[in-house]
């Protein structure tokens, strides 16, 4: 008999055998294993009483918060798929992942419901729910009847549609199975070390797939208590590290560094630390040695959306050794850098597409084959559009993005999205975005605007301008002027010509 990896059968296992174990601990307030399970169930059933049924999409608008995780367990066991969204976008960008996924009912915050009350026209819901209820919502979690029997559930189903954008600037919803992240956990188990007692404080969004599996779920796997918080302020993580024996984390550079910046940090314990996972950027070796002088050590990885989310994985031994590396291939998974035919580069230090392949690789593009087609190849070879080479050891450095991503405070900004809106802008006749080195976030989105003759273009004008259409983190931070965008005789910007001329000397 093959076992049931499913996210709620494994969870309600966990439950069984660590019933009185602390689980989750939010705000003050600490479940164990069995209470959280008794909640997940009843949450369940009442979504099966709202019309719930195997294979529709339950979504979840709203702050890391308890309810995310019950309603993520609860639609895995009825066989349904967790839709997770960004509560930092707009209502339009929202509606289009909620009436792309054909979502049958959205749970969110009570600070959430106004931007979902917006949309409604636009959107296919057929029920929302929110704590305590209200106007045009059932309230979360009604009653105290439990689910009597979860849903079989084939491990290659889908179990959450995670959005990621593309050059094209419309998001795609990425199909992660059951399996994909079951497996992604056992690569994870098998790079560093998780453990039944292990504390993790999770601060990062769980909506992102490095918020929710890198240590969340990993954690709750194995039987240990995860320390969740609402939203990411850096001298509260100090505290709660010291308040609950903290001994996992996972963040982005950015996060580490503002931790690293809080007054009286010289001085916070950190004792209980047994290690930093770090994932969105390359960890500053300043910052690898800062931590490292406090003895914690940090592990870096490199994934995507689409492989739920490990590609490659940097243990602290190698962090200095291998400075800017994205590490090696996990024990269940395998890299491969190919050319522009897709033909394997088998010589070390040659840049070409990074490819990767494993069980975690996400089943494809929610309602676009066209998209899955052209990202998986016929060998199960999913194409990152990161260009990268591996070194004579076999350690992956990625170069480059294909796509001109910028990754920003670790958020994903897509150029073309960007673009098409500040377009719109009466003043732009022509726009490229391009990310730039940032000392606070990675990268900072930079708009390069050839104006309409006459046209006062303003960083403060442009965001203005683009806050009604994009999230916050998606607006330029810096502008530059210019009479005309270069660009190639096929009429593309040459973006790496714009990075040099604007970017540091």
């Amino acid at each position: 008999m093959d076992p049931d990896i499913s996210l709620g059968s494994w969870f309600a296992a966990r439950a069984t055998t660590s019933s009185n174990r602390r689980a989750l601990t939010f705000e003050g307030t600490t479940w164990t294993y069995g209470e959280m399970q008794r909640r997940i169930d009843c949450l369940a059933r009442d979504l099966q009483d709202g019309g719930v049924c195997h294979g529709d999409r339950v979504a979840f608008l709203g702050l890391n918060q308890p309810s995310f995780l019950v309603t993520l367990f609860a639609t895995a066991r009825l066989g349904a798929i967790f839709v997770p969204l960004n509560f930092r976008l707009t209502g339009p960008e929202l509606a289009f992942m909620i009436a792309d996924a054909g979502v049958h009912t959205l749970v969110a915050d009570a600070h959430h419901r106004e931007v979902a009350d917006s949309i409604r026209a636009d959107v296919p819901v057929r029920r929302y729910l929110s704590d305590g209820g209200g106007d045009g919502w059932d309230p979360l979690e009604a009653g105290n009847r439990a689910l009597t029997a979860a849903e079989p559930i084939d491990p290659h189903e889908v179990a959450i549609i995670m959005y990621t954008s593309g050059t094209t600037g419309l998001p795609k919803g990425a199909m992660l199975t059951h399996a994909n992240l079951w497996w992604n956990n056992t690569n994870a188990m098998h790079q560093f070390d998780v453990l039944e007692d292990d504390v993790s404080l999770v601060a990062a969004p769980l909506f992102h797939i490095g918020g929710l599996n890198v240590t969340t779920l990993l954690t709750l796997q194995k039987g240990g208590e995860v320390v969740l918080h609402r939203m990411f302020d850096p001298a509260a993580c100090l505290e709660d590290i010291a308040r609950y024996g903290v001994t996992t984390m996972f963040g982005v550079p950015a996060m580490f560094l503002f931790m690293s910046q809080v007054p009286g940090f010289d001085q916070s314990d950190l004792t209980s630390i047994r290690t930093l996972v770090c994932g969105g950027a390359p960890v500053p070796e300043p910052l690898i040695k800062l931590f490292n002088g406090r003895g914690v050590p940090i592990n870096q990885g490199y994934g995507l959306t689409e492989t739920a989310p490990m590609v490659s994985f940097l243990s602290p031994e190698w962090s200095l050794a291998k400075l800017g590396s994205a590490g090696l291939a996990p024990l269940f998974g395998e890299i491969r850098i190919v050319d522009m035919e897709n033909r394997p580069i088998s010589a070390p230090d040659v840049d070409g597409e990074v490819c990767t392949r494993g069980p975690n690789v996400m089943k494809g593009y929610w309602r676009r084959p066209d998209a899955t087609a052209a990202a998986i190849d016929p060998e199960g070879w999913f194409h990152t559009g990161d260009v990268g080479h591996v070194d004579a050891d076999g350690f992956l450095y990625i170069a480059d993005r294909v796509k001109d991503m910028v990754i920003s405070g670790g958020e994903n900004v897509y150029p073309a999205e960007v673009e098409s809106v500040l377009f719109d802008h009466p003043g732009v006749a022509d726009v490229a975005v391009i990310g730039l080195p940032d000392e606070r976030w990675g990268e900072a989105v930079v708009a390069v605007v050839a104006p309409h003759a006459g046209a006062d273009i303003t960083l403060e004008g442009l965001r203005d301008f683009a806050g009604e259409r994009l999230a916050r983190f998606k607006l330029p931070t810096r502008v530059h002027v210019v009479e005309i965008l270069p660009r190639n005789p096929a009429g593309k910007v040459l973006k790496f010509e714009l990075r040099e001329r604007f970017g540091p000397a």
